[in-house]
């Protein structure tokens, strides 16, 4: 019996519809179908080149799954760009629509104008060892847009404060230059915004909105990774505010250099002005942020709870601002709170230690350093084999606590005293080698 691929897409868009955001659903689904079905391919047909590319890269996985629930002998999805009426009788979402419902601050104040958090300023922001070249860097663009740093990039795992130190930027711009026009959005949102300009035809006023501003903040730029489409015409946007002195600041979870699939002219645009990581907190200054936020909320702490909180959450600031918020929030239903109730919040609100994969760790060292797996277990002195090596004893050792013998037997029964030379000798040098701080962060970022 012939296949009906009109009730297929039906059945397929209505599970779809369960599992996904109904903006989400209404934008990329809303004027797809199926083209035909051949040799166990389905090929989807979507309405341009931007579509294609997200619902391969976001809803692929999703997508397969629930046609193959229904036609069990379907092995791929293609995608193609097709014109068709849409199937399902879906509006198209008017440009403005929903302008904040997806950015990550949505449950605070933010200026409709530009997007700003006024409670992000630098007086709020905690600097410590990890972060003063950032915040000092943040701080030089501040006073000097279009001309300190441009573009300014910053990068680091979740949680670090990567996204108030850039709106930071913003704040103060907006104050110490009153007529400069500042917007912040995600790279997300760019990408919302730029598919609403293609299905309403107004690409023109896209751009024209978008060239308008003096000072861009762009938010999570690895979400361009795969996205050809949104990438050039990020790219057409950065030429043009940068050929005219207006400040671009970007953040991302990784160095643009190690962001998957961005075009090298991007990426060489993006380490044209600054690059800065922002590493991991030590503990002294995560026990600082502990009492700069919970002061913010009216919340003072004992040293020891403070010190338990930091060595719960070593590296995620965001992560530190929920547990405060649940302990507050006891505080106001119970009328008070011991130090062992705030234990047993802190316990049952962390996420518990990273397990370890020693053989990804050391598959993806190795690769970093562009050298082979099975030459990293190999015994040889080698500088370019034995200083991975050590640095993937170092990164077992610090971050995932595994003991210098364990350790040792990872690599062949190597003696434990070879390890403990190895992770000294890693951090003696990580006092005076600017260049290996950064690799170690990035290698920890890609662990991660």
């Amino acid at each position: 019996m012939e296949l009906d691929t009109k009730q297929l897409w039906e059945n397929t868009l209505t599970n779809i519809e369960l599992s996904i955001s109904p903006a989400s659903f209404k934008m990329w689904f809303g004027e797809t179908h199926i083209v035909r079905v051949e040799g166990g391919v389905v090929y989807v047909g979507v309405p341009n080149q931007l579509t294609k590319e997200w619902l391969s890269e976001r809803f692929g996985k999703l997508i397969l799954k629930t046609i193959r629930d229904s036609v069990d002998t379907v092995r791929s999805i293609e995608y193609t760009v097709s014109k068709q009426e849409p199937k399902r009788g879906s509006e198209k979402i008017a440009p403005q629509e929903n302008t904040n419902s997806e950015l990550p601050l949505a449950d605070y104040y933010v200026n409709r104008s530009d997007n700003l958090n006024p409670r992000y300023t630098f007086d709020s922001f905690v600097v410590g060892p990890f972060n003063e070249l950032a915040f000092s860097a943040a701080q030089a663009v501040s006073k000097s847009p279009g001309i300190a740093y441009n573009p300014l990039f910053l990068y680091g795992e979740t949680g670090r404060g990567k996204t108030h130190l850039i709106q930071s930027v913003g704040n103060h711009i907006k104050k110490a230059f009153a007529g400069k026009k500042v917007f912040y959005l995600t790279a997300e949102r760019f990408g919302f915004d730029f598919m609403n300009a293609i299905n309403a035809r107004t690409v023109p006023m896209f751009k024209e909105k978008y060239r308008s501003h003096d000072v861009l903040i762009i938010d999570d730029i690895q979400f361009f990774s795969k996205k050809n489409t949104l990438q050039e015409e990020f790219f057409h946007l950065f030429n043009t505010l940068h050929d005219n002195n207006k400040q671009l600041i970007c953040s991302s979870d990784r160095h643009p250099n190690f962001i998957p699939d961005i075009t090298d002219r991007l990426q060489s645009r993006f380490v044209a002005g600054m690059t800065v990581a922002i590493n991991e907190p030590d503990h002294e200054s995560r026990m600082a942020i502990i009492k700069a936020k919970g002061a913010s909320i009216g919340l003072t702490l004992s040293d020891e709870i403070v010190e338990t909180l930091s060595l719960a959450a070593p590296g995620n600031i965001r992560e530190i601002e929920g547990v405060l918020n649940t302990i507050l929030c006891q505080m106001q239903l119970r009328g008070s709170v011991t130090d062992e109730m705030i234990r047993d919040v802190i316990k049952s609100t962390t996420k518990p230690k990273r397990s370890v994969s020693t053989k990804n760790i050391i598959a993806r060292v190795a690769e970093f350093y562009g050298v082979d797996e099975a030459s990293m277990y190999a015994k040889t002195r080698r500088r370019e084999i034995v200083r991975p090596r050590q640095i993937i004893m170092y990164v077992l050792r610090e971050d995932f606590n595994l003991s210098y013998p364990a350790i040792g037997s990872v690599f062949g029964g190597r003696d434990h005293t070879t390890v403990i030379h190895a992770c000294e000798k890693v951090k003696k040098d990580l006092v005076e080698n600017e260049d290996l701080k950064t690799q170690i962060a990035d290698i920890r970022t890609m662990l991660k």
